[in-house]
């Protein structure tokens, strides 16, 4: 056959092979954009976009100094994608799944084989954690490794500068977030907003450089300023500390309030927690007592009582009565904590005896009703403005169901629980001429813009008349000069007003062998600027008031001091205590 015959053969051939490719391709093209396309597209998402959380910092918390309790420092979380992890060359060296796991383990101090568990548990898996917060030094260490499927993400850590320093107050972190104190109970304030941001990867699982796109900004929490003086704090806590050993008490609690506006100084409990170290802190002690442990608070309750007496008119500072040795009462008999006969002494002399008897005499015109109704005045029964986590408002029989006895017995302490707080509150009302001001721990919370919210409250209460509140003060400060725990109570220097209070523990509805002791107090009594009450737990030695008097005036001598208040020029008025 003639060449020129198979030409068109041929062409004829390209043409049809031609075609039959096309119709392939097409068809490829077909099942791939219908029928494969979702597992495509995912498959190449899965490959190129991936999407990290950038984390909001939380606030910080100061005390009214400025200075740090709690902060956000930098720390990193080393993450790694199991399905892409495989040997890599590094500077033309192979280098093995093993061996890299190991040189990030020497860097962290992890084990090798906790490592390799986390990247085989799911090994189709895309993320996974190495290891948590590790510090910028750690980070640059694994950088330079240049492991191409590990990853690092910014994840801002909690840090407390000042250790156990208001820890009890300021609270701590946890895996799931805040735990107790300042921390949870503004968290709302505190707590940042997280973003996030998205890069893009090759098929090989590395970053592209360059391809990170913020999607959502991340927020910053809003900082809060603490009443609390830290270094005052600080030395609350020590005091707490030595005295509460020495006396083998269960637990201790120390509170200074400034009296015109209540803002809290300190606030100290022992044992305390250090939020950089929980772990060493038994559960009972996380929180702080001072809001959340009631307690039956004893004679120290006496001078708002006689202050509420005196307002009505119905006693003055020498009222002159019998204290009998025991006051009979719905067939069961109240008596003091020593034995005495009837013994004539004035309202002033029923505080610097600290007399059960004689206080049941003076609010003998009261009906139950009218009783309860002068605790709820000065705040018994109520939490405190504080609003701190946990905190208790205590325990005030309704008076309607309340037998004669608990009637009674309230008036000076026994049958009624308050904290440490609200007898803070209640003393904080005396040394301010008689009006209540809220008391504050949190001054506020400030966002970055400047913005103010969690303001405290300003509502005030004239609970006694100025006079009243005054003349209570000046019995107080013969209480200080000739009461039980005179010779350990003084300040050089000052004027001091004081009450103590031993109470028994109940167990069971059964009053044990077991006290309660506390002292509490204003200074300088002729203008009190500070109150200040220490309270210690099941005391193993020296169970009575007395015991608690040298905390109290190591405590209040320096606050004294601290804030430089001039010493007392002005001679204390006296009253007699016996007729």
């Amino acid at each position: 056959m003639p060449h020129h015959y198979n030409v068109p053969r041929r062409l004829s051939w390209v043409i049809g092979i031609v075609y039959v490719i096309i119709a392939l391709l097409i068809a490829r093209l077909v099942y791939i954009q219908v029928f494969d396309s979702a597992r495509l597209s995912a498959e190449a998402n899965d490959r190129r976009s991936v999407v990290q959380t950038l984390y909001g910092t939380r606030g910080a918390i100061y005390d009214t100094n400025g200075v740090v309790l709690a902060d956000s420092v930098e720390r990193y979380d080393i993450t790694v994608s199991p399905k892409f992890t495989t040997t890599f060359k590094r500077d033309g060296v192979e280098v093995t799944v093993d061996e890299a796991l190991g040189e990030i383990a020497f860097i962290t101090g992890q084990k090798l084989s906790d490592l390799k568990t986390i990247v085989t548990a799911d090994p189709e898996s895309d993320f996974a954690y190495l290891v948590k917060s590790v510090t910028i030094d750690v980070l640059r260490q694994i950088d330079e490794l240049d492991i191409p499927w590990v990853y690092s993400v910014l994840h801002p850590s909690r840090t407390y500068p000042r250790g156990a320093v208001a820890g009890n107050l300021v609270g701590f972190m946890g895996t799931d977030g805040a735990q107790t104190g300042v921390e949870y109970y503004m968290n709302e304030c505190l707590a940042g907003a997280d973003g996030t941001s998205t890069y893009e990867r090759g098929a090989d699982g590395v970053r592209i450089p360059g391809s990170t796109i913020v999607t959502v900004e991340p927020q910053q929490g809003s900082d809060i300023t603490l009443t609390i003086d830290s270094d005052l704090q600080w030395f609350a806590q020590r005091t707490l500390q030595e005295q509460a050993r020495e006396r083998g008490a269960a637990w201790a609690t120390a509170m200074v309030v400034r009296v015109a506006d209540g803002h809290i100084l300190a606030a100290a409990d022992w044992p305390s927690v250090d939020p950089n170290n929980v772990d060493a802190t038994k559960p009972d002690d996380l929180g702080s007592r001072i809001f959340s442990s009631p307690f039956e608070p004893g004679s120290i309750f006496k001078p708002m009582v006689v202050a509420s007496l005196m307002e009505q008119g119905l006693i003055t500072p020498t009222t002159e009565i019998i204290a009998p040795g025991y006051f009979k009462v719905g067939g069961s008999s109240i008596g003091d904590s020593f034995s005495h006969g009837n013994e004539r002494w004035t309202t002033t002399g029923v505080l610097v005896n600290s007399s059960n008897t004689g206080l049941s005499v003076l609010s003998t015109p009261l009906d139950a009703a009218e009783r309860t109704s002068l605790l709820k005045s000065w705040g018994i029964g109520q939490a405190t403005s504080v609003g701190f986590l946990g905190e208790d408002s205590g325990y005030l029989a309704d008076p309607a169901t309340a037998d004669v006895i608990t009637q009674n017995t309230q008036m000076f302490g026994q049958g009624v629980t308050v904290t440490s707080a609200q007898m803070a509150q209640v003393y904080q009302t005396l040394g301010n001429d008689g009006l209540r001001v809220p008391l504050t721990l949190v001054e506020g919370c400030v966002a970055e813009d400047g913005t103010v919210t969690n303001t405290p409250p300003t509502e005030t209460t004239q609970v006694v008349s100025v006079e009243t509140a005054r003349t209570t003060v000046e019995m107080m400060e013969v209480v200080a000069r000739k009461g039980s725990a005179a010779n350990v109570v003084k300040v050089p220097g000052y004027r001091i007003a004081i009450k103590t209070g031993t109470a028994e523990v109940a167990r069971n509805g059964v009053y044990t062998s077991d006290r309660i002791i506390s002292v509490a107090g204003l200074a300088p009594a002729e203008d009190p600027q500070f109150a200040v009450i220490v309270t210690f737990g099941l005391p193993k030695y020296g169970k009575s008031s007395y015991y608690a008097g040298e905390a109290f005036s190591t405590l209040m001598g320096q606050v004294l001091k601290y804030y430089r208040v001039e010493p007392s020029t002005v001679k204390a008025p006296d009253y007699p205590t016996n007729w």
